[in-house]
């Protein structure tokens, strides 16, 4: 949602790799067989990533700009939070405020009328100019000092690593391209919360339909419970099973169209909306002969794929929870990628139509995270994942999105 802050904020004081600009604009791009990801360090942002469709046609799945400078624009006007990590607090605090060990803490309220707090405040990691601090032909590390920013406690230093690797051109009968996004907290002086997110708009169907209704099938296959919130997105403390939302519309532990039971989800993602906002936990299973049932072990998340495409994307995570976004707010006021609807336009793909602006509902946001607002519900016992201090280990975000196509 819309938001108010000032841009290209904060360069860390790290020191550049070798080869690195301190432009924040700058774009990276690093690649392996069938795969190949850009970034700029503007928010440590993931800008396009190309991978194969089912006739070997490389697409770009990910929602966003073609030139840079539109990211910083992106913030001042519409503030998507396309394709950046958001931090130090990703998602919502309510009413902007928290308590840890006896002291409140304030931090700045930039959402609903200044209301709460969304993805770290005001001018959160997403507007901060990450610093180069590795670089690979397929990988690259971004890393900020956070010294106190908005009013959070103690000093935090992040580090992001990106990276690709492929199976394209070796003999496998199921080619797969991979890409991960793995996020390092440390807290220096402090305790205090940490909760990172990637905040990524993916269309699998690289827009070649209008939205992603009847084109994206999506599965949550380890969520059978999802965090109730009020009509501000805001935790109630309840904890609901996604059996029991209107029609079943929240239930995606099976396989099922994004737009199949959309219509009942009408309030579910805030006052006068219909779609999807939510946050839905991942319940590790016991006894899983490949896996563990620890907390933080690596889990099947999402799984989704497109019918015009045939792209086929599975997220594992560590985190305890995932936030799936419809991209209700769009309205066709921002444009597609020219190069995607170039890209449309020279393979005659959309049946005659090309498409080129974002529709309501013509994309889908994943957050891989922890419970949200989990500082201000202690019952949840989610603390050990999202409070840390200088004692503690490091906050650790690693998601892993493997891509193929059939």
């Amino acid at each position: 949602m819309p938001s108010n802050g000032t841009t290209m904020n904060g360069s860390s004081s790290c020191p550049l790799v070798n080869g690195a600009s301190s432009n924040p604009l700058q774009v990276y791009t690093i690649a392996a067989n069938n795969i190949t990801a850009s970034f700029i360090p503007y928010g440590a942002r993931l800008i396009s990533l190309m991978v194969p469709d089912r006739e070997g046609k490389m697409q770009d799945v990910i929602v966003g700009y073609d030139d840079p400078q539109d990211y910083v624009k992106d913030t001042l006007t519409n503030h998507t939070y396309f394709g950046c990590i958001v931090g130090r607090y990703a998602n919502r605090i309510r009413n902007g405020t928290f308590v840890l060990d006896g002291t409140t803490y304030n931090t700045p309220k930039n959402e609903l009328n200044k209301t709460q707090t969304l993805h770290g405040g005001s001018v959160g990691y997403d507007q901060r100019n990450w610093t180069v601090t590795a670089l690979s032909n397929s990988s690259i590390t971004f890393t900020l000092f956070d010294s106190g920013y908005e009013h959070f406690p103690g000093d935090v230093i992040n580090h992001v690593t990106f990276s690709v690797s492929s199976s394209y051109g070796l003999k496998s009968s199921n080619p797969q391209a991979e890409f991960t996004a793995r996020t390092v907290s440390l807290s220096l002086t402090e305790k205090t919360p940490i909760m990172l997110s990637p905040h990524i708009y993916w269309n699998l169907n690289a827009f070649k339909n209008e939205t992603v209704l009847e084109d994206t099938l999506l599965q949550l296959p380890l969520s059978s419970r999802y965090v109730e919130v009020d009509s501000r997105l805001i935790p109630t403390g309840h904890i609901g099973n996604v059996s029991s939302s209107p029609n079943g519309t929240l239930d995606f532990t099976k396989e099922k169209f994004v737009g199949k039971d959309i219509k009942s989800a009408d309030g579910i993602c805030g006052a006068n909306c219909t779609g999807y906002d939510n946050c839905f936990i991942i319940d590790r299973p016991n006894n899983v002969s490949d896996w563990t049932s620890s907390p933080q072990t690596m889990a099947p998340a999402v799984n989704m794929s497109s019918v015009a495409t045939g792209i086929n994307m599975l997220v594992t995570t560590n985190q305890q929870a995932i936030q799936i976004y419809s991209c209700n707010g769009q309205n066709g006021t921002i444009p597609v990628k020219g190069s995607q609807v170039a890209r449309n336009k020279a393979s005659g793909d959309g049946n005659g139509t090309v498409v080129d602006k974002i529709e309501q509902y013509g994309c889908l946001v994943i957050e891989t995270e922890g419970w949200i607002d989990g500082i201000n519900n202690p019952d949840w016992g989610q603390d050990p994942f999202q409070i840390f201090s200088p004692e503690s280990g490091p906050a650790i975000n690693w998601a892993t999105y493997v891509f193929s196509a059939s």
